[in-house]
């Protein structure tokens, strides 16, 4: 699989990663573990070697299980990937905001632990609201993570978008991060400048959500019915059929190369400029692999690029 820049991280990861936030049940319905362990496997086999995930992807009872259940997986082909988790929530504290030093030690502590491993390849702030949940102390402790080896680069996975990528650029334009993770897709290109700008600045872009939470995965329907509880069940009949016709009209991406809606998505985020790498939430097997095969397939045409900015009517929002 193609290899692309990290940024100004120095790393080398696939253009495609998997990303483990669907291995915790609570986001889009259960998930076996030996399912999430086969889905990790088939990612090492399709030569996936970004894997990310965050303690916030537990229970009220338990941080990081999906940190648990990904270092699980990798078992001794840990050596051959890079990982990304977060810091700065967790869910047995009710998501409150940890941007502090002795939170980011004790997280990166405790997440090395879940992972079975001795360092962390990008450390990301999991969604700060704004800089007044960012404590001082927390960039030294950060840098001494960084010196003593455990934590390789730093990132701001970025959330509420129009609130903090003010904080992105300058931190980035300061030095303290080296990787952003932002949402992009056919269905939010909200994040487009701000991807091109910090890329020039040689700042590492991690794309996320690209299959819209499932609703660019080609099986949804109007009449879909999520399970409560489940992360889209949050969508009145009306959002739902407005993000459903919408895929319709994009429906032209899948041609002789590209054979599925979750290829169409991931290419196109791969043809947009400044992406390092693009997330998959893959559940099982089937639908990493068919993903990947969105990394061999040839760019699409600057007029089909053209079409598809042409029919985007609306950025629908994030998760």
């Amino acid at each position: 699989m193609q290899q692309r820049q990290l940024g100004r991280s120095g790393l080398q990861c696939s253009v495609i990663a998997l990303g483990t936030w669907a291995f915790n049940a609570q986001v889009y319905g259960p998930v076996a573990i030996s399912e999430a362990t086969a889905t990790v496997h088939r990612a090492l086999e399709e030569g996936i070697t970004l894997y990310d995930t965050a303690p916030l992807y537990g229970s009220r009872e338990e941080d990081g299980i999906s940190e648990r259940i990904l270092g699980g997986a990798l078992g001794a082909d840990r050596d051959q990937v890079l990982i990304s988790t977060k810091f700065g929530r967790r869910p047995t504290t009710g998501n409150r905001p940890e941007f502090d030093a002795a939170h980011a030690t004790a997280s990166v502590e405790a997440s090395l632990q879940r992972l079975g491993t001795d360092r962390i390849d990008v450390l990301f702030f999991h969604s700060p609201f704004g800089p007044d949940e960012i404590a001082d102390d927390v960039w030294g402790a950060l840098e001494k993570l960084r010196s003593s080896g455990k934590v390789r680069a730093i990132g701001h996975s970025i959330s509420k978008f129009e609130d903090t990528a003010s904080m992105a650029r300058t931190w980035a334009q300061e030095g303290r991060i080296d990787v952003i993770q932002v949402v992009l897709s056919l269905l939010n290109r909200e994040t487009q400048g701000l991807i091109e700008e910090l890329a020039a600045d040689g700042v590492g872009v991690l794309a996320r959500e690209s299959l819209a939470n499932g609703f660019l995965s080609g099986t949804m329907t109007a009449d879909t019915v999520f399970p409560e509880g489940s992360l889209n069940a949050r969508y009145d009949p009306q959002e739902v059929t407005a993000r459903v016709e919408q895929v319709a009209r994009l429906g032209f991406l899948v041609d002789g190369q590209i054979e599925s809606m979750p290829q169409a998505a991931m290419r196109w985020v791969l043809d947009q400029e400044g992406v390092s790498s693009v997330l998959t939430g893959a559940r099982t097997p089937e639908q990493i692999s068919d993903c990947a095969r969105a990394a061999v397939a040839s760019p699409y045409s600057a007029d089909d690029l053209a079409r598809a900015r042409e029919l985007h009517q609306q950025d629908f929002s994030a998760a």
